[in-house]
């Protein structure tokens, strides 16, 4: 089973859909017959986006066309799970493209070990994070007023195979999600690793540690 990890960098969200799809495509193609395939794990970053996954409400987005324009930001309706979302510079996004059979997992127990392992990056900051009923992602203090989001997650799968994946806040300019109900929610916040510790924090040095723990999770 080979499991590899790229890095894509800074790369516009359709190019990113698009080729993750292919790698996507290909996988399910080979898997269905018999063929050798490598399983993915790909790293980036997006320019200003909002996504809005297939159960997403058209209301969480609260700007028009001329606005989103005037933020330099773009919106794509796309094929995960989930609600409405935001990607850009300084938030580290992780598309793994992986044959869960190949690692015994299903679907809710995938999704809880993208969780962990972004859970036990915190963790390595000094940060506490968690785990909040009946909302996916990762969260601070999510059993309080003020909750608020680190990190969301919405996957797409098909054959057992997944797309899409987690989006940390790293160093994320977190005034664009006021121009949205982050994954529908009205009543609670977002943060980012910047935000908590006060100072930047390197980027190489978060995807080195979130590799790290999935990989290990995954083993």
């Amino acid at each position: 089973m080979k499991l590899e990890i790229s890095d894509w960098n800074m790369i516009p969200y359709a190019g990113a859909w698009n080729r993750q799809t292919e790698w996507f495509d290909a996988l399910v193609r080979a898997k269905q017959a018999g063929e050798g395939y490598v399983n993915h794990i790909v790293l980036c970053e997006h320019p200003h986006v909002y996504t809005l996954g297939r159960s997403g409400k058209e209301g969480n987005m609260l700007l028009g066309e001329e606005q989103l324009r005037r933020i330099g930001a773009t919106l794509y309706h796309i094929d995960r799970g989930g609600d409405i979302t935001y990607h850009g510079p300084g938030q580290l996004v992780c598309y793994p493209i992986l044959n869960l059979e190949d690692f015994s997992l299903g679907l809710k127990e995938y999704v809880h070990l993208l969780e962990e392992a972004v859970i036990r990056v915190c963790a390595s900051f000094g940060i506490v994070a968690g785990r909040l009923e009946k909302a996916t992602g990762v969260w601070l203090e999510g059993d309080t007023p003020r909750a608020r989001k680190i990190c969301a997650i919405g996957v797409r799968s098909s054959h057992f195979v997944t797309m899409h994946g987690l989006a940390l806040n790293v160093n994320t300019d977190l005034r664009y999600f006021s121009y949205i109900n982050p994954c529908g929610f009205i009543d609670k916040g977002v943060t980012s690793l910047q935000k908590e510790l006060g100072r930047e924090v390197p980027m190489e040095e978060v995807k080195e540690r979130l590799c790290k723990e999935l990989v290990n999770l995954l083993s």
